[in-house]
């Protein structure tokens, strides 16, 4: 049965989405609605980023479902019936409802529930029960209520604002209303199956199971398609583009790590198991047949890959230079070279400036993606001095979304996504062709001595305020 219809045939749902990385939300679900190709409307909410709804137009209930077998930050989807900004509003619109349109859902061979939420406001169980009990009352429902495993489940939805003269606290009314049928819930569930906590091969620097696979739905990453980390890591962001049934491989410049002979990363772990790899990640989890090597080369080196191979997404997190600077190694001209015969060689490193990552990386992204293929990798950023200059551009890439995460007050990471809308062309015939960045943001210093002062200056304020508070200040 299709749901509430709007003018143009298109049928009326909602999607509640759970509260995680907000500025993300809006751009997952877009991209997994383009990912599928089913026909959309999306009434993006106004200023309020907190509010967990969005109201969406699909075809059918199929689309709806599907959408919800991929999202990570979307908690329910809803046939939505009816929605009001006072409770005598929404009640009027429920009791207009043909019964073309109901009965397939609440006639008297059918099992139901209602469950109340509210958001921004708690509410008592005798509130809970009074709201039941007066949708309830009239001719709508003649099935039986069956609270554990009905038919079908409905919901009443309450959205609250917080008072602009107390922000603690609640309006005493709620600002929008909406009852519907539940449809399907999201893929939260992952995020525990996927945890790191589980994860056999981890690194300091290894992505959090949502966000890896948000970046994979953002990469619009599906089953075959050929996903390439260039800053592999432990593999994180591979298991989430397995996950999804695309093969994978990866590179990195640390041979310790990708050999399992760096320093642990778990408290209280001496040494490592001597099976911890990628390989042992994405056998872990039964993904080991779509997994195809890892690396150990310098990203920076494109030459090193053969013309004509081409990826379907990158999918990365570079290296901040953090806790140690980053690097690259010397190139050829420039290398020292010795004597001693019979001594181990290892390739000399410099450092990598981080502008010249993110520029080698649009480079290679506009030369080894497909055609309509993603690039989806997170810059960090000092928030004082961000602006939209500072993001890297190439002629052959669009952005698509910029997503921040805030990470401290001054500090965070923002998500890029940058879709492939042109033929790469040979730099030697058209040198414009290149990536370029604007407005460098770490011009003049790094970003790890940006962080290490925030730091520094962070705690000073922290043992101000405490030194303030004991004398009484």
């Amino acid at each position: 049965m299709a749901a509430r219809m709007s003018n143009h045939g298109f049928s009326q749902y909602l999607l509640q989405f759970a509260n995680h990385h907000l500025d993300f939300r809006l751009a997952e679900i877009k991209s997994i609605i383009s990912l599928l190709g089913c026909k959309a409307k999306v009434h993006e909410p106004g200023g309020d980023k907190g509010n967990p709804f969005l109201s969406l137009e699909l075809c059918n209930e199929q689309d709806a479902k599907d959408i919800m077998g991929r999202t990570l930050l979307g908690k329910s989807m809803y046939e939505l019936w009816a929605d009001g900004s006072t409770i005598e509003e929404l009640h009027s619109k429920i009791n207009r409802l043909p019964p073309s349109f109901v009965d397939p859902y609440t006639h008297a061979g059918s099992s139901f529930r209602i469950k109340i939420e509210t958001f921004n406001k708690k509410i008592s169980s005798a509130d809970k029960i009074n709201r039941i009990e007066r949708l309830t009352s009239g001719s709508l429902f003649k099935g039986k209520i069956n609270l554990s495993s009905p038919d079908h489940s409905f919901h009443l939805l309450e959205y609250y604002e917080f008072d602009t003269t107390s922000p603690q606290r609640s309006l005493a009314e709620p600002v929008r209303l909406f009852f519907g049928r539940w449809v399907a819930d999201g893929q939260r569930d992952k995020i525990k199956e996927y945890h790191l906590q589980k994860r056999h091969f981890i690194a300091n620097t290894s992505m959090d199971a949502c966000l890896a696979m948000v970046m994979c739905n953002l990469g619009q990453v599906q089953k075959n398609d050929l996903v390439i980390d260039p800053f592999v890591g432990s593999g994180s962001l591979l298991v989430s583009s397995a996950h999804y049934g695309a093969y994978v491989m990866g590179t990195d410049i640390d041979y310790l790590l990708l050999h399992g002979l760096a320093k642990p990363s778990r408290a209280k772990q001496k040494t490592r198991s001597h099976d911890e790899s990628v390989r042992s990640n994405l056998r872990q989890y039964g993904l080991e047949h779509l997994y195809l090597d890892v690396l150990v080369a310098d990203a920076s080196r494109h030459d090193i890959w053969r013309d004509g191979i081409t990826f379907d997404a990158i999918i990365t997190d570079p290296p901040y230079g953090i806790r140690e600077a980053a690097a690259k190694i010397v190139s050829n001209e420039n290398v020292v070279t010795h004597e001693d015969k019979g001594e181990p060689h290892y390739p000399q490193k410099v450092q990598y400036h981080l502008g010249d990552i993110f520029k080698d990386l649009l480079n290679f992204a506009a030369k080894f993606l497909k055609l309509g293929g993603y690039l989806v990798y997170w810059i960090p950023i000092y928030i004082p001095d961000y602006q939209e200059s500072n993001i890297p551009t190439h002629p052959c890439l669009s952005l698509q979304y910029n997503c921040e995460q805030p990470l401290s007050t001054s500090i965070s990471r923002r998500l890029i996504t940058m879709h492939k809308v042109k033929e790469y062309v040979d730099v030697s015939t058209l040198p414009d062709q290149v990536a370029s960045i604007e407005v460098d943001h770490y011009s003049g210093t790094t970003f790890r001595n940006k962080y290490f002062k925030i730091l520094k200056e962070e705690e000073a304020k922290e043992l101000q305020m405490k030194s303030d508070n004991k004398a009484g200040l």
